[in-house]
């Protein structure tokens, strides 16, 4: 029996899987070893960097046998930034690849049987669409950190942001201030989270209206920011109740708000069961959107205590999600699971989770 591959030797093995966060999987010698840019099906050569007890890091040297899905990156800074992790895969494929990384992380963490999984809604735009993109500086160097170092790496222009983007990232470059981060908008800079591809958001927002059922009368909107989903479904509810920690946030949700909606400000952990208790559940939509950490469990404990008629779960994290579904799963029927790609060539996916009280 052959030994373990050690670390610093090049090896050569097929890639059978595409782990969540971009790098492929494959073994050698009961050894899982992770490598990036690389596509299932594919025989690579790889070195390997970092070696633990059952798995491996490595950097890829060849692909010996290369996918139908592998494209040419258009970035020249591919590869080496840590940005973006699929751009040498077809985008078609890639909407494959993260489905299937959403139904597995469900299935695995949320110890769910059976998972109603949609079709991914893809973005339109496969570059050029981020609204937003924060940089660093250190003395003439502007850009992003490299792949697994905190190395930073001059960047000139960045393929998946807008154009207005790239503006502004050429303006900063002539006109450096001095060291730090920078937050570039095509928007502007606004004090609290919006959506980083506007025509994906726009896309969730209708996903989300069309799951809404008739009988739900009330929308109560945790982790409301600015009063994205509150605002944007407010004419089919008779009312609407957003909760949100960032004052900003609340302050230009109420200036702009329709008559039906209200914002409270505060922990969603502290202030949920209050506004849940103020509303019928028979009749509300609870939609919780909270950030990558997921819920907190105070916030999925008053909601199985108030029993709203209908949940719509939206996340940037599957495996967060996997944990808060295992919960709500106990209590509420899982209807569908989406995929929102928010972010082509990258690894990051959105979520929508459609639940309904048993």
């Amino acid at each position: 029996m052959q030994s373990a591959p050690a670390s610093g030797q090049a090896i050569q093995f097929p890639i059978h899987d595409i782990a969540f966060g971009g790098k492929g999987v494959g073994r050698a010698e009961g050894l899982a070893i992770f490598v990036p840019f690389v596509i299932t099906g594919e025989q690579v050569t790889a070195r390997l960097t970092r070696k633990k007890k059952n798995f491996a890091e490595a950097e890829l040297l060849s692909v010996d046998q290369p996918s139908p899905d592998r494209v040419e990156p258009p970035c020249r800074y591919f590869g080496a930034c840590g940005g973006c992790a699929y751009q040498h895969i077809r985008y078609g494929r890639q909407l494959e690849i993260k489905t299937s990384q959403v139904e597995q992380t469900l299935r695995r963490l949320g110890r769910l049987a059976e998972v109603p999984m949609r079709p991914a809604i893809a973005s339109p735009r496969e570059y050029g669409y981020r609204n937003r993109i924060r940089v660093h500086a250190e003395g003439d160097t502007v850009g992003f950190y490299r792949l697994d170092r905190h190395e930073l790496i001059d960047i000139a222009e960045c393929p998946i942001a807008a154009p207005a983007v790239n503006e502004q990232l050429r303006g900063l470059r002539r006109n450096l201030a001095g060291d730090g981060d920078y937050v570039l908008s095509g928007q502007g800079k606004g004090e609290y989270f919006v959506q980083t591809n506007d025509a994906v958001a726009a896309a969730l927002l209708d996903h989300v209206r069309g799951l809404v059922s008739p009988a739900s009368k009330t929308l109560v909107d945790a982790y409301s920011g600015a009063g994205f989903f509150a605002r944007g479904l407010a004419s089919h509810f008779s009312q609407v109740i957003g909760i949100e920690e960032n004052e900003r946030a609340v302050e230009y949700a109420r200036r702009i708000a329709c008559p039906n909606e209200s914002y409270v400000a505060g922990d969603v952990a502290i202030r949920l069961g209050d506004v849940l208790a103020s509303v019928p559940a028979r009749e509300t939509c609870l939609i919780l959107d909270p950030p990558a950490i997921g819920a907190a469990y105070r916030v999925i404990e008053l909601t199985l205590g108030a029993q709203p008629s209908e949940i719509i779960y939206v996340s940037c994290n599957p495996s967060t999600l996997a944990r808060d579904l295992e919960m709500l799963c106990g209590s509420y029927k899982l209807l569908g699971v989406t995929p929102l790609d928010m972010f082509p060539q990258t690894a990051e996916i959105e979520v929508v989770a459609h639940l309904a009280r048993i």
